[in-house]
């Protein structure tokens, strides 16, 4: 998501601007306005992290570097992000509130062809805008309240919401004309071309303004930050003749794709209980909330996607270190079924858990909550079941089970969802499971489950492992000193940048290192960098790993295994281990593939073989001599 926010700043706030924002704020004090922090040595400080509860400190802040880092929930980046991921600000708020802190003036590009022009026009427009669904929100609340509106009132009164209710969630109605709300507005200035671009009113056939909505009962729809961008409409009267719910079409600041309903109430309990609860529609959202259930968010018009996902991914810190739980809420007719199948094909785009609640009578969150209470709700969501075991049982309830023919084809069709499971660990548990499920013995089940997992036609058997060297364990030697020069490279690219890209990316063993490595060389290069918070979000952007991400944010922070500062020697002795390690693992193997020649029938190959040996073992003799002292 960070790396997505700087993307979509091009074009607006200058490049050089935010570097300067960068350079001229102290990390320390931004984060000391949320967290203790304490000298951690080193120059380092450290306290207890805000995104996760944790007994012992694992929060580290680098002021030298003006980064963070928590060891504990993997989070980390530079002051801009910590704001966004503390007060849940998108990249541009999180700039301007520091340059605001820092008396700096931003500059805004005034025309950028290779991006979506984000200049000083478009900035005044959602301001427009959003002060245009502010004054439409107050004309419609006030709306509620008079004769007209008695329907609306009515069917919020039928689904068990009061009128503290209707006002904490900004309901509203539509009155019965054509173009009360366009002329209200007019009259404050917004102008024609305003109201049509924010959605709010519509050219008619006669070519003048009307409304939009007209004759329905509104919810104001707020982004993360609780400005109101759009509104959904449920119909009320028998004769009107359009959909059920209406919502805002797309707008410059509305994209159904990305809005969540309630986000801007819940936000903070998803943060803080790493918890989300997906629900179909407004009054759900509400009955949720009001019932205790604060994590409660609905989609807009529009089925849950991937926009989604990433929205609720940056508010649960769904990382590989920090694993959310994700629940999904449907009617248990045949639609709620066909929605629950859906969500867990988007299941891998988590790395949270994910669960499906469904209430036993077929009941919504609103109707539950109207016929059994709040506890019933709470309830309905505390028996919550993993969202495999719900897709599993839906694919087997289709089949025979008493029939061959009906387990075998059970099996085949279930097979593809064991497979996906993201936790590899848990499959075996759940080929035990469809195996007893359906009757059938373990190894055919498993077997069925390898060929899916594979990407292979059933009956085809999946191409053999690879061969060669596995890769170092983290605690292994080798991977120290991958891991050293990592950190030299993102912490010292000035001093170790030129030796650090003469050294190839083969020479690095461990996937994550190799992944890391590989965006260091992405990113342009140490030698080329200048250090800092913004060569380390550089790195880190230009990671396609999430596990890499998370290293990059660790080992900008981790001290270096030196007292004292480091030098141009220490470099070049980190760096000769690093190539001997990788060197003896070379002679090892060509040792290995020399002695499995026969020597008199093969002699040329032999000889060949020999002579890269002396050569590979002669390199290694100069590197042992560079990092003396070392391994």
């Amino acid at each position: 998501m960070y790396a997505e926010g700087v993307a979509e700043m091009a074009g607006r706030i200058r490049d050089e601007d935010i570097a300067l924002v960068r350079e001229r704020t102290s990390i320390a004090e931004v984060i000391s306005d949320t967290v203790t922090l304490k000298s951690a040595g080193g120059g380092n400080l450290k306290g207890l992290c805000p995104f996760h509860d944790e007994k012992s400190p694992s929060f580290n802040v680098s002021p030298a570097r003006n980064v963070w880092y928590c060891f504990g929930c993997g989070a980390g980046g530079d002051a801009i992000k910590f704001l966004m991921d503390a007060e849940h600000l998108s990249f541009v708020e999180s700039v301007e509130r520091l340059a605001d802190r820092a008396g700096i003036q931003l500059r805004y590009v005034e025309d950028d062809r290779s991006a979506p022009r984000r200049d000083r026009s478009q900035q005044g427009q959602r301001q427009r805008l959003v002060a245009a669904h502010a004054a439409a929100v107050d004309f419609y609340r006030a709306q509620l309240s008079t004769a007209g509106a008695r329907p609306a009132r009515e069917f919020l009164a039928r689904r068990g919401f009061d009128r503290a209710a209707a006002e904490r969630y900004g309901c509203g109605f539509a009155p019965d004309a054509w173009d009360l709300l366009t002329k209200h507005l007019r009259q404050q200035g917004f102008t024609h071309d305003e109201l049509v671009t924010a959605g709010l009113s519509r050219p008619a056939r006669s070519g003048s303004l009307i409304d939009r909505f007209r004759r329905r009962l509104l919810w104001p729809i707020r982004d993360l930050t609780g400005d109101v961008i759009g509104f959904g409409a449920r119909k009320l009267f028998d004769d009107d003749d359009g959909p059920k719910y209406l919502n805002t079409p797309e707008t410059p600041i509305y994209k159904k794709s990305h809005v969540l309903y309630g986000i801007d109430q819940a936000k903070r309990e998803i943060a803080k209980q790493g918890k989300v609860v997906v629900v179909e529609g407004y009054t759900d959202v509400m009955a949720c909330h009001l019932a205790g259930v604060s994590t409660a968010v609905a989609t807009c018009g529009t089925a849950f996607g991937a926009d989604h996902i990433g929205v609720l991914r940056r508010l649960l810190l769904d990382t590989d270190a920090v694993a959310g739980e994700i629940i999904f809420t449907f009617d248990g007719d045949a639609a709620g079924q066909k929605a629950a199948l859906r969500a867990f094909e988007d299941d891998q785009r988590f790395v949270g858990r994910t669960f499906i609640a469904v209430s036993p009578d077929n009941m919504d969150p609103c109707e539950l909550r109207l016929a059994k209470g709040d506890l019933a709700v709470r309830d309905l969501v505390a028996r919550r079941e993993p969202l495999v075991d719900f897709a599993l049982r839906h694919v087997i309830n289709r089949y025979d089970l008493d029939t061959v023919d009906g387990r075998v084809e059970a099996m085949r069709r279930a097979a593809p969802l064991v497979a996906k499971i993201k936790d590899r660990e848990k499959r075996p548990e759940y080929v035990r499971k469809l195996a007893g499920d359906l009757g059938m013995e373990i190894e055919p089940v498993q077997r069925a489950v390898l060929t899916a997992a594979s990407g292979h036609p059933a009956g085809e058997p999946a191409a053999p492992a690879r061969s060669g060297p596995a890769a170092p364990t983290v605690d292994s030697p080798q991977s120290m000193v991958e891991r050293e020069a990592l950190k030299l490279a993102l912490q010292e690219p000035v001093l170790a940048g030129p030796m650090f890209d003469a050294v190839e990316a083969g020479e690095y063993r461990h996937p994550v290192h190799v992944a890391v490595r590989a965006a260091i060389a992405a990113a342009g290069g140490a030698a080329a960098a200048t250090g800092g918070a913004v060569w380390i979000e550089q790195v880190r952007d230009a990671c396609d790993d999430l596990a890499g991400q998370a290293l990059v944010g660790e080992l900008a922070v981790e001290p270096l295994r030196i007292d004292g500062e480091p030098d141009p020697r220490y470099v070049t002795v980190t760096l000769a281990q690093l190539q001997w390690g990788s060197v003896t693992g070379r002679i090892k193997d060509l040792k290995s593939k020399i002695q499995r020649i026969n020597p008199v029938s093969n002699k040329d190959e032999y000889f060949a073989l020999f002579g890269e040996l002396l050569s590979l073992e002669q390199h290694a003799r100069a590197l042992r001599e560079q990092a003396a002292g070392g391994l």
